[in-house]
Parts: C-alpha cells; structure tokens; sequence
C-alpha cells in the first residue's frame, strides 16, 4: 500500500492515526509537530502527507507551505486533520496545498476509506 507520513502533537490522536492506518495495509512514519513533518518528508518521501493543523513549532499551514517549496515533494498530497471546520481554517488550508481536509472526532473506518479514496486519485491521474 501507501507510504503515510503522519504529523499530530497529540499523542493519542497520533497513536489511533498509526494503529488504523498501518491496519489498513500502509507503512506509517509518525512526527510530532511540523518541522519534523518538514524534515522527515524530505527522508522518506511518503505517499501521502496527513498533518494537524495546530501544531508546536510549525503550524500545519507553515508545514505544507514549506513541503510544497521542495520539488520532490511538491506534488505529494497534504491532508489537515482537525478540529477546525469552519470555512475560513478550509481556504486557509486549501491555499497554503493542501489537498483535502479531515475532521476531527473521525471513525478508523471512515478515515481509512478517504485516505483510500485520495490515494486513488493520486494513482488515476495522468
């Protein structure tokens, strides 16, 4: 399956994330703010990039802002994870590259499937 780069300061939060995706067949690698998000991207060059929006060090915008700057990564998806819903936070993220977003409380199974569905657009593109 995919290679899964997971950035999310709570511990908890992160640990579900790892555990329901590495269930569903991905190798997942887990950082806990967005500048080891930033650093560790640009090591493994992961399929897919999922971060928490409020993060220490670097916010999840800041993140994907620099990730996007990096030319092996730029065409890598971001996915926000968070709590955060309202429109001004989604443009936000959109702008700053990312390719969708998730929203925090999510179920295992409902996450394992977007991050399915985004990963098959990624494959399907020309």
């Amino acid at each position: 399956m995919a290679n899964i780069l997971v950035a999310e300061d709570e511990r908890d939060i992160r640990d579900l994330i790892h555990f329901t995706l590495t269930f569903a067949g991905h190798d997942v690698t887990t950082v806990a703010n967005g500048a080891e998000a930033v650093a560790k991207a640009q090591e493994i060059q992961p399929d897919l990039i999922m971060m928490d929006v409020r993060m220490p060090q670097l916010t999840g915008y800041e993140a994907c802002q620099q990730i996007k700057q990096i030319d092996a990564l730029k065409d890598v998806p971001v996915v926000f994870l968070t709590a955060k819903g309202q429109d001004e936070e989604i443009s936000m993220g959109l702008e700053s590259g990312a390719t969708a977003y998730i929203l925090k409380p999510f179920a295992p199974d409902e996450l394992s499937q977007r991050v399915n569905e985004i990963l098959g657009q990624i494959s399907t593109s020309p």
